[in-house]
Formats: C-alpha cells, sequence, structure tokens
C-alpha cells in the first residue's frame, strides 16, 4: 500500500468517523438500533451538494445538512414514540423514504461538484504538507471538535437523561425523566452527525450518489466495536475516541485489504471484506472474554 493510499484511507475514515460517533449514539447510548442513517448520510450529501451549487458557503452548506439529517431522525423518533412502531422497522420505514427524497433533493440520483468550494479549499492552498496530508489534518480537528462536544453534551444533565434512559427505560420514567423526549433528542444528534459525515464525503470526494449510503451502518457499527474492543472501559471520551480509532484502522484495514497483491482482491470484493472485517470485530471480544474465563 502506497503512502498515498495510506493517507486516503485514513481521510475516509476520518470522515466516517462522524458515522461512527452517530451509531455510537443511538445503540449505545439509547440502545436504539437506527437504520436510518443509510438515508441520512447521503442525505446529508444531497443537501451539500445541491446548496454549494446553489451559491451557498460549504459551511452553511453543512451546517444545513446537519438539520437535514436531523429531521430525518425525528421522523424515525416520531415513528416510534407517538405511534409505537418497532424502533428497528420504524428506522427501516425512514431510510426507504429517504431515498426517493434524496433523489428529489437532488433532481437525479448523483450530483457532481468537482470545481466547486469546499470546507478543505482554504486550508489547501500554499501549504507545506501536500494535500493529500492537508486533508486529514483538517479533518482530524473537525472530528476533535465533534468528540469534546459530544462527551461535554453526554456530561450534562440532559446527557445524563439519556444515558439513563438506554440504560433502563422503566426507572429513568420512575425518575422523572421525558424518556420519549429522550429518544427525539438523541435520534436527531445521531443522525445530525451522519449526516455531516455525508456532507464532507460529499465534499472530499466531490459527488454526492444516493446510493452512498448503502451499508453505512455496517460501517459505523464496525467503528464501534472496533473501538471497543482496542480501548475497552465504560468511560465516555474513551468510546467515543475509540469510535473514531475504530473508523480509520477499518479503512486503513479495507485499503490494505485491496492493495494486498498477494491476496489476490479486487474493487469488486469490497462488500465481502467488509463483511470478513466486521465479523472478526464482533468476534474478537467474545474470544477474548472466553480466554479470560478459562
Amino acid at each position: 500500500m502506497t503512502s498515498f493510499a495510506l493517507w486516503g484511507a485514513i481521510e475516509t475514515g476520518l470522515v466516517f468517523a462522524f458515522v461512527g460517533i452517530g451509531v455510537y449514539l443511538a445503540f449505545r447510548i439509547l440502545d436504539f438500533p437506527d437504520l436510518t442513517v443509510d438515508g441520512s448520510f447521503p442525505l446529508g450529501g444531497a443537501v451539500t451538494a445541491v446548496l454549494i451549487l446553489g451559491g451557498w458557503n460549504p459551511w452553511a452548506a453543512m451546517a444545513a445538512a446537519a438539520v437535514a439529517g436531523a429531521l430525518a431522525g425525528l421522523v424515525t423518533a416520531a415513528l416510534n414514540v407517538w405511534f409505537r412502531i418497532l424502533h428497528i422497522l420504524a428506522s427501516i420505514l425512514t431510510m426507504t423514504a429517504l431515498y426517493s427524497i434524496n433523489i428529489r433533493v437532488m433532481d437525479r440520483p448523483n450530483m457532481p461538484i468537482m470545481n466547486a468550494e469546499t470546507v478543505l479549499t482554504p486550508f489547501l492552498h500554499g501549504t507545506t504538507p501536500p494535500a493529500y496530508i492537508m486533508r486529514p489534518i483538517v479533518l482530524a480537528v473537525l472530528v476533535a471538535i465533534a468528540v469534546a462536544l459530544v462527551v461535554l453534551f453526554l456530561a450534562t444533565d440532559t446527557g445524563l437523561a439519556m444515558r439513563a434512559t438506554g440504560a433502563n427505560k422503566r426507572m429513568a420514567r420512575a425518575q422523572g425523566v421525558r424518556t420519549g423526549g429522550m429518544v427525539f433528542l438523541g435520534l436527531a444528534l445521531s443522525n445530525a452527525l451522519v449526516a455531516v459525515g455525508g456532507s464532507l464525503f460529499t465534499q472530499t470526494s466531490r459527488f454526492a450518489d444516493v446510493t452512498a449510503g448503502v451499508g453505512t451502518i455496517v460501517v459505523g457499527l464496525a467503528a464501534v466495536i472496533i473501538g471497543e474492543t482496542l480501548l475497552p472501559g465504560r468511560r465516555i471520551l474513551v468510546a467515543v475516541i475509540g469510535c473514531v480509532i475504530g473508523s480509520v484502522i477499518y479503512r486503513v484495514a479495507v485499503q490494505f485489504a485491496l492493495s494486498a497483491d498477494f491476496l489476490g482482491l479486487q474493487a469488486s470484493d469490497l462488500r465481502l471484506v467488509i463483511a470478513v472485517l466486521v465479523a472478526v470485530a464482533l468476534i474478537l471480544p467474545r474470544l477474548r472474554r472466553g480466554g479470560s474465563s478459562t
């Protein structure tokens, strides 16, 4: 694997770190299996592409993408909380609807933004490191800001109430926590982060595509599981940082597998590589527990 490919994998991993953090909020904090992310990820990219081509500032376009993602999360929450639809089914319904909505947003299945200004553009002119190194550095700063904000939020009273809702909804309700409101807030934040990841993916790859979200939930879960395996512990900061590290390691592992000539893998084998890596990430913690128990 060349250094260019390595830095490219790190860049993609940092983009999907937002997905990992969002999935962590839904799956681990709220205990809510949310498949909406497969639709909110391309939604963030679609909104960003349309607004940037419409003359918006790329930062404002990314903020609008976050709002769109939050709205998608609110729809899933409404189906679950108000209409008592099973959480995973509610998220599948929203994800399915978002496929058509994303096409409506772009008025086509995909949209290139090849020559448009992005959030990374100001940092790529006149810099000492090459662009392929500078991009991951800028993304790492954005990820660090997201990690800090999420950790600080989860330490507030509202964040603690959300954590209590995921740990034991009945007990949290008995303590006066509005668990329905926590589900709304948690899914909105989760999908807003995923949409930001979709926005950055569009701005780094220079195109938005309605199929970009296929398998997003798998990537997010892989980041969470790998992070928990490498950085076990109950502290929120450690867990969130683990999501970031897991996302980067996951993308580097995928790139290494596809670049290793002795394995004989091709680009068409990407889904196979992803399935194997996620399976390994799921099996390793069980092997560790089994070994320690013996």
